[in-house]
């Protein structure tokens, strides 16, 4: 049985419109992730991740199961503590790699500069945005 392609550089459904392909490959998620960093942490639900460490209170490291191209790829998060305060990545611990993400979460009252005490996330979300290796 011999593999096939499909090449395509317009997507157009019925009712909806047309798209063209590159807003597909180049501005989709490569990696998404919802977790439970309270106790135990628990992966709600994640596409193209292999694994989350717990490094300690409010620190986790992310891994790929698809790398990036390199470590210039664009992160964007959100994280909601479990008292429900907002809480912020902190500079301190914050490790980006092609294969990997490294952030420790703070909670932030709003002051500028301000890098709070560290603190798990019982909504910690990622989404990654890049080219894959």
């Amino acid at each position: 049985m011999a593999n096939g392609k499909i090449k395509a550089d317009t997507l157009e459904h019925s009712t909806a419109g047309s798209l063209d392909t590159k807003f597909v490959v180049n501005g989709s998620a490569k990696v998404w992730l919802n977790l439970n960093g309270t106790g135990t942490i628990a992966v709600r639900d994640s596409f193209n991740v292999s694994g989350v460490v717990d490094n300690g209170t409010g620190n986790y490291t992310t891994s790929f199961t698809s790398s990036f191209d390199d470590a210039n790829y664009s992160h964007a998060h959100t994280n909601i503590s479990q008292d429900n305060q907002f809480s912020q990545t902190n500079n301190t611990n914050f490790v980006q790699a092609a294969g990997s993400i490294q952030q420790r979460n703070g909670y932030w009252s709003g002051v500028s500069g301000e890098n709070g005490s560290s603190g798990d996330s019982l909504y910690f979300y990622i989404q990654e945005f890049g080219d894959l290796a």
